[in-house]
C-alpha cells in the first residue's frame, strides 16, 4: 500500500531497477533522515515498495517523471539497480526540453554501448528537473576501500592473476563492454558482457567442469570501474552471490576497485567469503 503524499519539502527520488540495492539505498537514506520518493522501473523491479511512497514508470517516460518530480518536490535522484532492458523507441516519451534530443538518443539506443546509456539518461534525468547524485554520496559506507575486506589474503599467484584480470577489465572498459574479469594461472578465461558477473562466473564453473579450464588451478575475479565511467551510475558491485559464484567456479578470490565499487550487504558478503575461504580485496588501479 503507497502511503498518502502530505506537504514536503524538497526530496530525495531513487529510480529503482532489480536486485537488493535500490531498497538498501532507500533505507539508508531514510535513516539518514530523508524521505525517499521510489520510481520503480516498470518491468525491471523486483522488490515489494510497500513501506516507501512510490510510484512505477517507464524507463523511457521522461514526460511521466517530469511530472513526478514537479508533484512530489524531488530536487535529487539516485539511480540504483540493475535494468536488463533498454527502452523501445516506441516507449521513449520526451519533455518538450529534451524532444530535440530524440535523435541522438535512438542513435544511443541502437548503437551505444551501456556507460553511453546511462550517460545520456543522466542528462535526460537531469533535463527533466532534478540532479543525479551517486549511490555512495547516499551511503558511502558501501564503497570497498583499499587492502583485505575479509581474513583472507591473495598469494602470490593470486596476485599475478589480478594483475591479469585487471588488465583484461580495464580494456573492455574502454570498449564500453564490461566491468569484470577472470585470470586462472595467468590467462584470462572469461570477459564480462551483458550477461552480468553472475551468469560470466557460471559460465568459467562449467569451463572448470568440463575440463576447458584445468580444475587444480584457482583463479581471481576482478572488477574494476569502466575507464571514464560517471559515477553517478552502475558502479562495479559485488555482494554474496558473488561469493557463492565464486566459490562454484572454484576461485581464489575477488578484487575490486578501492574507492570506486560498492560492496553490498558488507557483512553478509565478507562472512560468506571468510566461510567459503575466498580472498576479498580493494586495489588501486594502476598500483598493481
Amino acid at each position: 500500500m503507497e502511503r498518502e503524499a502530505g506537504p514536503e519539502s524538497r526530496r530525495l527520488g531513487i529510480i529503482a531497477g532489480s536486485g537488493f540495492l535500490p531498497l538498501y539505498v532507500a533505507q539508508a537514506a531514510r535513516a539518514n533522515g530523508e524521505n525517499p520518493f521510489i520510481i520503480a522501473l516498470k518491468d525491471e523491479v523486483d522488490r515489494d515498495w510497500g513501506d516507501f511512497q512510490h510510484v512505477s514508470a517507464g524507463i523511457g517516460d521522461f514526460a511521466a517523471i517530469r511530472t513526478i518530480f514537479a508533484e512530489h518536490s524531488i530536487d535529487r535522484v539516485v539511480l540504483s539497480g540493475a535494468v536488463q532492458r533498454r527502452p523501445h523507441w516506441k516507449d521513449i516519451r520526451p519533455t518538450l526540453r529534451t524532444l530535440r534530443k530524440i535523435p541522438s538518443v535512438l542513435a544511443t539506443l541502437l548503437a551505444g554501448g551501456d556507460d553511453s546509456v546511462l550517460k545520456m539518461a543522466i542528462e535526460l534525468i537531469e533535463a527533466s528537473g532534478a540532479r543525479v547524485i551517486g549511490v555512495h554520496e547516499i551511503v558511502p559506507e558501501l564503497l570497498a576501500e583499499i587492502g583485505p575486506l575479509g581474513t583472507h589474503q591473495p598469494n602470490t599467484f593470486d596476485l599475478n592473476d589480478i594483475r591479469v584480470a585487471a588488465s583484461a577489465a580495464d580494456a573492455i572498459g574502454k570498449l564500453d563492454i564490461g566491468q569484470g574479469a577472470v585470470a586462472v594461472g595467468g590467462r584470462v578465461v572469461a570477459l564480462e558482457g551483458p550477461e552480468g558477473t553472475d551468469a560470466m562466473l557460471q559460465r568459467v564453473a562449467e569451463l572448470k567442469a568440463s575440463g576447458r579450464i584445468p580444475a587444480h588451478r584457482k583463479g581471481v575475479l576482478v572488477k574494476l570501474c569502466k575507464t571514464n565511467q560517471d559515477m553517478r551510475a552502475d558502479l562495479p558491485s559485488i555482494g554474496p552471490s558473488t561469493i557463492a559464484g565464486a566459490e562454484a567456479a572454484g576461485l581464489a578470490g575477488i578484487a575490486v576497485e578501492a574507492g570506486r565499487a560498492l560492496v553490498l550487504e558488507r557483512e553478509t558478503t565478507v562472512a560468506a567469503a571468510n566461510a567459503d575461504n575466498v580472498f576479498l580485496t580493494g586495489i588501486e588501479r594502476g598500483k598493481l
